[in-house]
């Protein structure tokens, strides 16, 4: 069974150790990650900005590096999620729809395939600290993914998961939505950390790099000093703790 890697952008420029935290959590599940070199953007900023020729060439050269692979993991369910628009690129191509949609059915976010697909709800981990947890848009409402990052936390021993306020609100990234509507963005990324910081928690974990790159700006910029993040992070030092 070849289970490949899908780093996408942010975990490969910006946050190599989430990527690295994911592979140390599926190694411990006796999953060894495969990273296919050719991989690249899953075409989502094009997608979202009407540039679908754009989104079609990324997404072509994203079907063919995981043509051979059997299951295909990501730590972000906004990436993820954009895999599943494939089918809305393609579908009027007979070529590459059957490929969309294979890559669609064998491709998960990181905590569906430890839940779902491994039946995997307890790593041993222990996390002796207070976290609230932001589920973000893509993830949780298009993908779905909203029991799982909580039944994983649930197992965590000494972590104390505190609900968040208006959870299920935007932070206000949206891609290129931060950039062509920056002042509203910043207004509900301020929100969303005055929300945060309500839960008096001391980690602030999710499952996308960019929503909680954005919620982690303006807590630096704050000054605030609670900890951002990923679920694979977490679930890694807990791990380690044990």
């Amino acid at each position: 069974m070849k289970v490949s890697m899908f780093v996408t952008c942010l975990s490969d420029a910006v946050y190599p150790r989430v990527a690295e935290a994911m592979v140390r959590v599926l190694a411990r599940q006796g999953v060894k990650l495969e990273l296919p070199p050719t991989q690249t953007c899953c075409g989502q900023p094009a997608f979202n900005s009407g540039y679908w020729d754009a989104a079609r060439a990324s997404a072509r050269t994203l079907l063919e590096a995981f043509e051979d692979s059997d299951f295909v993991i990501s730590p972000s369910g906004s990436c993820t999620h954009m895999i599943h628009n494939y089918t809305k690129l393609f579908e009027h191509d007979p070529v590459w729809l059957p490929k969309a949609r294979q890559l669609q059915q064998k491709s998960y976010e990181f905590s569906q395939f430890l839940v779902n697909v491994l039946d995997v709800q307890d790593i041993g981990a222990v996390f002796p600290h207070k976290v609230t947890y932001h589920p973000s848009c893509h993830g949780s409402r298009l993908l779905g993914a909203k029991n799982e990052p909580l039944i994983l936390m649930e197992h965590v021993k000494g972590l104390e998961l505190i609900p968040l306020p208006f959870a299920e609100d935007c932070c206000g990234f949206g891609g290129t939505f931060a950039v062509k509507m920056a002042d509203i963005s910043g207004a509900m990324v301020t929100e969303k950390v005055e929300h945060v910081k309500e839960t008096a928690a001391e980690v602030l974990v999710g499952l996308d790099m960019a929503c909680l790159m954005n919620i982690s700006g303006r807590l630096r910029h704050q000054g605030e000093q609670i900890r951002v993040m990923h679920l694979a992070e977490l679930l890694e030092e807990g791990v380690k703790r044990a």
